[in-house]
């Protein structure tokens, strides 16, 4: 049997194939449906500009006037340091936007999840998170000490059971799950895992990393898509990195959760605040996400469109919903990359998946969308895919047939 290859080694077994790296390539400027490498330019589906926010006039306008006014660092911890205008801003409008108390902004978005989840809980508390939680989560979980169980990814019943079986060993618990999971693009049944939380007296936590200003007739996320009471959730989390084309994290949630983390969590603690033009730029682009719904309207039709027509192509979209993610399946991890390549070459740029950012066996190129992506581009895209799929895997059957000592 194949063993599995990591990250690394299937880099090596590539570069002996003649697949190039397609890692941190240099864009020339803003990648947005379309981007420039090296002078060419390239049909874009690894960004995840999904409102088509970034480099919005007004957002450029809003970073000019916070640097000329505060520069472009926060200076120190906020703890410490003192805060500006644009926090404060910032941090009122998410909260206002979830209709929940108040909300803290981090520096980065994956120490958002480490820190909070590392923070609030311990060894004698329970973390129950869903099997393809993101990574940030899966390290908070870890960082906390508490006991750690990983239910099948949306299965409702896995962790009703499990909570059936563990939730009373615990003093605390916490529900974890994402509101449109990163890698296969679907939603989670959000109404109930809130009755399996008040049922079982947990918190229920909420990664909107990807469903912020994507979900919802108006963007508010899965809570807007499922009609839900924010307040039946106890934090919500997002970067600031996606919809709000900036770079960081928050969490939304009760004043008193909050103030304690902003005097305990140590990525806040212990980290520089937020660069004011950062929280100037976030600030603004949720304004425009307010404003202008039409956005979101197009970034989901635009998603069910990719889906479909996919899907017509004879693809394998996998679990996906049709909102701003959609993998296109493929499988091994080495046809995955070499299908990558190809497709660079034809001028399309998107990104393989593979062992260990995945199962083995469940390698896929991963789609990003946005609201400026046009039928046309995702035409032609998915023509190539379809086309070249079955030219990458008779690449790689031929290099392990004439290898067959190396890829065992």
């Amino acid at each position: 049997m194949r063993s599995k290859l990591s990250f690394e080694r299937l880099v090596e077994m590539g570069a002996k194939m003649g697949m190039e790296n397609p890692l941190f390539l240099c864009h020339d400027g803003a990648a947005k449906a379309t981007t420039r490498i090296n002078g060419k330019e390239y049909i874009n589906f690894s960004t995840y500009d999904y409102l088509d926010l970034n480099t919005h006039p007004e957002i450029t306008a809003a970073v000019n006037e916070a640097a000329l006014r505060y520069g472009t660092s926060a200076g120190a911890s906020r703890l410490v340091g003192g805060e500006r205008p644009p926090h404060r801003v910032l941090e009122r409008a998410i909260a206002d936007f979830y209709e929940v108390e108040d909300a803290i902004a981090y520096v980065s978005g994956h120490a958002t999840n480490v820190s909070t989840l590392g923070f609030l809980f311990g060894t004698r508390d329970a973390i129950f998170y869903d099997g393809l939680a993101h990574n940030s989560l899966m390290q908070g979980a870890r960082l906390s000490g508490a006991e750690r169980y990983s239910y099948n990814h949306n299965d409702c019943d896995a962790l009703e059971k499990m909570l059936r079986d563990h939730r009373a060993q615990h003093r605390r618990a916490v529900i974890v799950t994402e509101g449109l999971f990163s890698m296969d693009g679907n939603i989670p049944d959000l109404p109930r895992l809130i009755r399996l939380k008040k049922e079982f007296d947990c918190m229920l936590m909420v990664d909107e990393a990807h469903s912020l200003g994507v979900l919802g007739a108006t963007g508010r996320g899965v809570r807007e898509y499922f009609g839900v009471n924010p307040d039946d959730v106890d934090m919500w989390m997002s970067t600031l990195s996606k919809t709000l084309c900036g770079c960081g994290g928050f969490i939304a949630g009760r004043h008193e959760l909050v103030e304690f983390l902003k005097y305990g969590s140590p990525g806040f603690v212990f980290s520089v605040g937020m660069p004011p033009i950062v929280a100037a730029a976030c600030a603004k682009a949720l304004e425009l996400l307010q404003r202008e719904p039409e956005r979101v309207h197009k970034i989901q039709q635009i998603s069910q469109f990719f889906l479909q027509y996919a899907r017509s192509k004879g693809l394998d979209t996998g679990a996906a919903q049709g909102y701003a993610i959609v993998p296109v399946m493929v499988g091994d991890s080495m046809v995955a990359g070499f299908l990558a390549n190809a497709l660079f070459r034809r001028g399309i740029y998107v990104m393989p998946i593979t062992f260990p950012a995945v199962k083995e066996g469940q390698a896929r190129l991963r789609f990003f969308l946005s609201a400026s992506h046009t039928e046309e581009l995702i035409r032609r895209a998915l023509d190539a895919v379809a086309e070249e799929i079955p030219h990458a895997q008779e690449i790689v059957d031929n290099y392990r047939r004439e290898h067959q000592d190396e890829t065992e």
